[in-house]
């Protein structure tokens, strides 16, 4: 079997890398494309995976991101036709499902947020398969066309399926240069190019500067893009760690006392590793976030003075929440048979 992958950011690596591994573990031919954005083609490198570069992200812009989107299904189509593909899977990736609908080819697509919603238009209408969390109310999906048996839910979280077979590396603390003794917070800023997220959230900027002044916390931020580092630089914190380049996001939530995101994958990472995690999403929340709020998992974030800055009890990975993959594979291979 064939199989055609788009990445477009970087949570879609962490997605597909399992599923690759067992696809090509049994036989199968597995291609990438992937865009240039944010850390994709970093974490791609990182964890051993060779794409197809076509395009990049369009920014702030409606009209760069429309124009983006048209020279890249232009060059997807080019490149995908003379490959003869079996089946086409994306997270989120409406032109890759755009183009596996030109060419014939059946395809699936899978997001755990329901209110992206000129994406779902585009991406959801295309694909064969829509699987989503079944945390999400179908009913909210009926306005980009997706209703059973185009739609298909899995139980739990995305993430509790690409964590399954992980183990953190305890050496990333000691590489940047983290004391033991101090409180260690992760944080992620705002998806603040995408437009779902287009209003400023001003809490992110205010928890970051009030853990970043404290002694006895490490704040870590994992920056989305150029322009978020060196805001983050700029700022000079004395309690701040910035990394240059993409790390290990995983294990350094897995071995984190506290998460602080403003986006989804890092706030449903923590909660699948029974790590402590507070949203401060200024968007409409989602199906995922609502359940994992209402379960105590997630907790909304207003005043940064609120947070409960201590040490964690029991070792990394104690409290996780792991899913087999293999199923997570399998619904999403259901778009060949129709």
């Amino acid at each position: 079997m064939r199989v055609w992958i788009d990445m477009t950011a970087s949570a879609h690596v962490l997605v597909f890398r399992p599923l690759i591994k067992l696809m090509r573990e049994r036989g199968d031919e597995v291609e990438i494309t992937a865009r240039d954005y944010a850390q994709t083609l970093q974490l791609l490198e990182l964890h051993g995976l060779t794409a197809e570069v076509i395009g990049r992200h369009g920014g702030r812009s409606r009209f760069q991101k429309a124009r983006q989107m048209t020279h890249r299904l232009g060059a997807l189509k080019k490149w995908a036709k003379p490959r003869g593909f079996d089946v086409a899977l994306a997270h989120g990736s409406h032109e890759l499902t755009l183009t596996a609908r030109r060419l014939g080819v059946p395809s699936s697509t899978t997001f755990d947020y329901e209110f992206a919603t000129l994406q779902h238009q585009l991406g959801c209408r295309a694909a064969t398969k829509v699987v989503v969390p079944d945390a999400i109310p179908p009913q909210r999906l009926v306005t980009y066309g997706v209703r059973p048996p185009k739609l298909v839910q899995y139980p739990g979280l995305k993430e509790e399926y690409y964590l399954s077979d992980f183990e953190p590396d305890r050496s990333l603390l000691d590489r940047f240069g983290v004391d033991p003794t101090r409180v260690l917070v992760v944080l992620r800023p705002p998806p603040d190019v995408s437009l779902y997220h287009r209003h400023s959230n001003p809490l992110f900027p205010m928890t970051l500067e009030h853990l970043g002044r404290l002694d006895d916390v490490h704040a870590f931020v994992l920056p989305r893009t150029d322009e978020q580092r060196e805001y983050v630089r700029k700022l000079a914190l004395p309690s701040v760690i910035l990394p240059e380049v993409a790390v290990d996001a995983q294990s350094l939530i897995a071995l984190a006392d506290l998460v602080v995101s403003a986006g989804g994958t890092m706030n449903r990472e923590a909660a699948a590793l029974g790590v402590p995690v507070y949203t401060t999403y200024g968007g409409r929340l989602g199906g995922v976030d609502e359940a994992l709020i209402r379960e105590g998992r997630l907790k909304p974030l207003t005043d940064p003075r609120a947070l409960d800055l201590r040490k964690r009890d029991g070792g990394p990975g104690a409290d996780a929440v792991r899913r087999d993959p293999a199923l997570m594979l399998e619904l999403l291979l259901s778009a060949m048979s129709g």
